[in-house]
């Protein structure tokens, strides 16, 4: 099965209607983007999204994979939040943490090297970039390959496939409704990630994310060569 993350959810009606959807994973955009949001929002969206139960504590064994230790999470609350950065101070990263409850970060150009290794780190890399990762072999974060840096637009799904073989991953860029199952079944990935693909006049469009995550959970990988 593919998990799937919606990425760039900025209100709470946002996160539920993904939450209801299906979704896997929420992103919450910390970085300078127009999705972005505050920390009271996203504080909002967390105490939303676990009326319905105990937020998840972050215990989790950080001896097994990335991969593994968000398996674990999920097993126990779905779908999990997940915090976007780019250029925030270790400092500024973990007031965040503790002030949200987010569940896993998602790092853009920042070391690894920080206070913030208590939780699943997810690892934003892309274009050759993202090729090279792969092919030095899996790290203590799990690697999510944007082709596009968040433009909208697909990477090289051809070179991914070969590659997808070495490790866990999440793809992202330029994913829809309409071509989702094809990158499943051509690439395989361990998770999909869309944000502008779901949305209609730039907000988040309940109908186009239940229709992506409809058709990401029902596409098979074709493992034939």
């Amino acid at each position: 099965m593919t998990y799937v993350k919606i990425c760039g959810c900025r209100s709470v009606e946002e996160a539920l209607a993904a939450r209801d959807a299906g979704a896997d994973f929420i992103g919450l955009v910390f970085a300078e983007s127009r999705r972005r949001v505050s920390v009271d929002t996203a504080r909002r969206i967390a105490d939303a999204l676990r009326r319905d139960g105990p937020a998840i504590g972050t215990d989790v064994d950080s001896s097994c994979g990335v991969a593994s230790r968000l398996q674990r999470l999920l097993s126990t609350r779905r779908p999990l939040l997940v915090g976007v950065f780019e250029g925030q101070r270790a400092d500024e990263v973990e007031s965040i943490l503790e002030r949200t409850g987010i569940d896993a970060v998602q790092l853009h150009g920042q070391p690894l090297s920080s206070p913030w290794v208590r939780v699943p780190i997810i690892r934003a890399v892309e274009g050759e970039d993202a090729l090279n990762e792969m092919s030095e072999g899996a790290d203590s974060s799990l690697l999510l390959l944007d082709g596009s840096r968040g433009r909208g637009k697909c990477g090289d799904w051809d070179s991914l496939a070969a590659a997808a073989s070495k490790m866990p991953f999440i793809l992202a860029g330029g994913l829809t409704p309409e071509n989702v199952a094809e990158a499943i079944r051509r690439i395989g990935p361990w998770a999909v990630d869309v944000s502008s693909g779901v949305e209609t006049g730039g907000r988040k469009d309940a109908r186009k994310m239940q229709a992506f995550i409809a058709a990401a959970k029902e596409a098979i990988h074709d493992v034939s060569p």
